[in-house]
């Protein structure tokens, strides 16, 4: 029997349909499953540390922090050398994240790494150079900035969810630290004043652009240092890893909901070449 060309298109078709359809679903659950992990590696290895390295770690981000206090716009901008001295600190021997971000209301928990590279922003959150390294303290003012919007993961998209009195949690070498949003802004790019660093005050920024799609704006959610209360959620290894029953149900269901389709998406061409034999017959 002839299959015409036609009949080829719309299966081609149809599978380059459902490859589209899934792929939104598959690439967020992936990403989500590699952040995951991420963190878990991240977590175990600031345990790992002695006393003595952790200190010598946080106390060399503090120093880094207080020659911040006082500087123009200048602090932002990258030279060889900074960047250098920036690379080293907070820097955990087989990872590169610094931090990690915890925001219970929209169920978050992303790692933070150096830089706003779009290799970074694409996969995780990324620490804004010329502000404060994520270490709390008076003087300081941290901002990271994630994505909005991306098909392939969630990232700082639901960031828009949050209002004023709303917490979250930035954790760093094992030190949480509790911040409840203050401030809620949207400015242009260029303006930079809502970053400043107040030499009494502990800040942490949450940015992303906006409007979804357009991104001519950044949206700014400022969080100012509290106490952590003893409901706040401990952070361990254990709390972000993931069991390996529940990736493998989820890897299973992702292949059995492809095959599904294509074998759907068969059935149909099946049909088609079938009732154009009827009808020649």
């Amino acid at each position: 029997m002839k299959v015409r060309k036609s009949n080829i298109i719309v299966f081609l078709l149809l599978i380059i349909s459902a490859s589209l359809l899934l792929y939104p679903t598959v690439s967020n659950l992936w990403n989500s499953m590699h952040q995951t992990s991420a963190v878990g590696s991240y977590i175990t290895k600031t345990e790992d540390l002695s006393e003595e390295q952790n200190q010598q770690l946080y106390q060399q981000a503090q120093e880094y922090n207080k020659k911040l206090v006082g500087q123009n716009l200048d602090r932002f901008i990258i030279d060889k050398d900074k960047e250098e001295e920036y690379d080293q600190l907070l820097q955990l021997e087989g990872t590169e994240i610094m931090s990690i971000v915890d925001i219970p209301k929209i169920n978050l928990r992303l790692p933070i790494y150096h830089g706003t590279d779009e290799a970074v922003l694409q996969i995780a959150i990324g620490h804004i150079f010329g502000t404060s390294l994520p270490v709390g303290g008076e003087g300081t003012h941290t901002v990271i900035s994630g994505h909005t919007g991306l098909t392939s993961s969630k990232l700082f998209t639901d960031i828009e969810k949050l209002e004023k009195g709303d917490v979250f949690t930035i954790t760093t070498l094992g030190h949480e630290m509790t911040y409840q949003v203050d401030k809620i802004t949207v400015v242009l790019p260029t303006e930079l004043n809502d970053l400043a660093i107040d030499p009494k005050e502990d800040f942490v920024t949450l940015q992303t652009c906006t409007p979804y799609g357009v991104n001519t704006h950044r949206l700014l959610v400022r969080g100012h240092r509290i106490e952590s209360g003893s409901t706040e959620r401990q952070i361990s290894s254990d709390a972000v890893e993931v069991s390996p029953l529940i990736s493998n149900a989820i890897g299973i269901s992702i292949i059995l909901s492809f095959v599904g389709i294509l074998r759907l998406n068969v059935w149909i061409f099946d049909k088609l070449l079938c009732n154009k034999h009827s009808r020649k017959l």
